[in-house]
């Protein structure tokens, strides 16, 4: 059974780890003027290193559910730490896509130590802990903006790159101290892990469900975190780079309700939780529509975006961690794939709305997405239920 300084050590090496795939959102001005390229362009890398995630998602963390996951965490924290150091050397941005996609494939060690969690955790506390290491990660994703723009803005670009693998280096020593052992009950091929993935979403419906709401909330939250840097570099605020990333603090303040989403998560009813957090998005997305020149309606959605995106994803991770026990890290793999690939979509089609029509038609997509995951929820809500009957 896992103490708590056991989950309070897992929630600080899961923040500081999947920071590496947000360092680079407040820095595409800076990169962009480094590399003599428009501001949409340089963002590309905002959702390679998505793609990367998403690809590192489905290769190897499957493979924690054949070995020790201790031992796979510090291999790829490792591999992390050349790619960081790949993309601060970076001399074109050809190399720098490149780097960014490495550094996505190499970050998953979130997603290897949550199912580590969930194992050795007891049924009545596996929600609570799940949000516990949720809220680090997502302080970890919030506050890294902020981090990545000061250091931007002081020390440069490729200063945040250079940190971030020394900050790494420093939890592989960590980890590989404090971190316990954890062998998986597989004992198929590669081929096999893989195939029995793709059985899992054709006999699990609610695996199903989690998925493609996630799919769409994280393609939200993405393209909010992506184009509000635009939003805010131009008129009326015209900020820089250390400015903007000071937004990410609003967002970690919002990080706090994850613990309180995870225990709300262990009842019998987490299917209400989906639909607070699509309010929630809903009424962030108005206030951010209305914003204008009044930037604390801003600050008030970013608060609100972040804690509706805990609601949806913290409930509907604790909900596939209770499906099948010995194959955590495979329903794992095809959730959090599903939800990055929505992620790099959403960043994407931030951007290209941006180009289009600005922040009002922004705004209008994001509605558009959130209507439709609401239909979504009914639609497997009612199937739920005619099922019961």
């Amino acid at each position: 059974m896992l103490k708590k300084a056991d989950i309070l050590l897992m929630a600080f090496c899961t923040g500081l780890i999947v920071a590496n795939i947000y360092y680079c959102q407040p820095l595409v001005i800076l990169i962009a003027k480094d590399f003599n390229l428009t501001e949409t362009d340089a963002g590309k890398i905002t959702y390679l290193t998505q793609i990367g995630y998403a690809l590192g998602l489905f290769l190897l963390v499957p493979l924690g559910d054949m070995f020790e996951r201790k031992k796979q965490i510090l291999i790829i924290t490792g591999l992390a730490i050349f790619a960081l150091l790949v993309a601060a050397l970076s001399h074109t941005f050809f190399i720098l896509e490149v780097a960014s996609i490495l550094i996505g494939t190499c970050s998953i060690v979130p997603q290897l130590i949550l199912p580590l969690a969930a194992n050795l955790s007891t049924d009545e506390n596996r929600g609570a802990n799940i949000g516990m290491i949720m809220s680090g990660l997502l302080v970890g994703i919030l506050a890294s903006r902020a981090v990545s723009g000061s250091i931007g803005f002081w020390l440069g670009w490729r200063a945040v790159y250079y940190i971030a693998a020394a900050i790494c280096g420093l939890l592989i020593f960590l980890m590989a101290k404090r971190f316990p052992q954890s062998y998986p009950a597989f004992k198929g091929t590669y081929k096999e892990l893989m195939r029995s993935m793709f059985s899992y979403i054709k006999t699990q419906p609610a695996l199903r469900e989690t998925s493609i709401i996630n799919f769409l909330a994280f393609a939200i939250i993405s393209a909010f975190w992506t184009t509000m840097v635009l939003f805010l570099a131009n008129p009326p605020f015209n900020f820089q780079t250390l400015q903007i990333g000071l937004f990410g603090i609003a967002g970690a303040a919002g990080a706090l309700a994850a613990p309180l989403v995870g225990k709300l998560s262990d009842g019998n009813n987490p299917r209400k939780n989906l639909m607070i957090g699509f309010i929630l998005q809903i009424v962030s997305i108005a206030l951010f529509y209305f914003t204008g020149d009044h930037l604390f309606l801003f600050v008030i959605g970013i608060v609100l975006i972040d804690i509706g995106q805990q609601a949806i994803h913290v409930t509907n991770q604790t909900r596939i961690y209770t499906l099948i026990p010995e194959a955590r890290n495979r329903l794992n793999t095809i959730f959090m794939s599903v939800s990055f690939i929505g992620a790099s979509c959403g960043s994407a089609l931030g951007l290209w709305l941006w180009g289009q029509g600005g922040w009002a038609l922004f705004c209008y997509g994001m509605t558009a997405i959130i209507v439709l995951n609401i239909l979504i929820y009914q639609f497997y809500g009612r199937k739920k239920q005619i099922t019961n009957q």
